[in-house]
């Protein structure tokens, strides 16, 4: 293989196609949310400067990917949290669990999302729905809501989904030191919302060392939607640069 070609392959192994250079669709993407209140002094050890928390709040998904580009079907689950970078306020992707290895290895590498690998599972059990996070054999998380209880209106779900999103992207040297440290920020588009619900709540977390959700425990619960969506993954931009800084 001549150098050029290498060059042109920003995917290792080189000879193997592991996930498509270019932004991802999502059809039927459905959303299990649930926002709870946590420990404020929790939130202020893992919400990177210059980012900034108002009320210590914490979103829990889990995602049904009915049909994704590139990627096919999979499950997400994670923790992502209400915060400010100057006025526009938005969300901070603290965790992801995965069950796809090209879609965590996407993330990671084309973007900076905090992905990782697990079991969700998102269903519904006997008129409720369920969405479960697991770790290896470990149940990590149970959240439940009444099936398709209560409409949501539209726009507000749009809202929920569309919130710009924070993450730090970090990229290690040969030598172990920083190539990159940099917050970074997206947002979805091409959004239509096929369908939105609300309902009351309940979510359980379980302490994992691998997956420790449970360190922003949960409080009380604020509110809960199942929403599902078409939707557009679009590309990460910098805005703040801890090496220069």
């Amino acid at each position: 293989m001549r150098a050029e070609e290498v060059r042109r392959h920003a995917v290792t192994p080189l000879t193997t196609p592991v996930y498509p250079l270019r932004r991802t669709r999502f059809t039927d993407r459905e959303y299990f949310n649930v926002v709870y209140r946590t420990d404020p002094e929790a939130l202020r050890a893992i919400v990177p400067e210059p980012l900034e928390i108002g009320e210590p709040l914490v979103r829990f998904e889990v995602m049904k990917m009915g049909d994704v580009e590139g990627y096919g079907p999979y499950l997400e689950s994670g923790q992502a949290i209400p915060v400010r970078l100057g006025a526009e306020h938005g969300e901070y992707l603290h965790v992801m669990h995965l069950n796809n290895f090209a879609a965590t290895a996407a993330g990671r590498e084309l973007s900076a999302y905090p992905k990782t690998i697990g079991t969700p599972a998102l269903f519904a059990d006997n008129g409720a729905l369920v969405g479960t996070l697991d770790y290896g054999t470990q149940r990590v998380a149970t959240a439940t809501m009444p099936y398709k209880w209560e409409p949501l209106d539209t726009a507000e779900a749009r809202n929920q989904i569309t919130a710009p999103t924070f993450a730090v992207k970090i990229v290690p040297g040969l030598d172990g030191r920083l190539r990159a440290c940099d917050l970074v920020r997206t947002e979805i588009s091409d959004v239509t919302v096929k369908q939105a619900y609300t309902g009351p709540a309940r979510l359980q977390l379980f302490a994992h060392a691998m997956a420790p959700l449970a360190d922003l425990p949960v409080l009380e619960i604020v509110s809960a939607s199942h929403i599902v969506t078409d939707l557009t993954l679009a590309p990460m931009t910098p805005v703040h640069d801890y090496l220069a800084a």
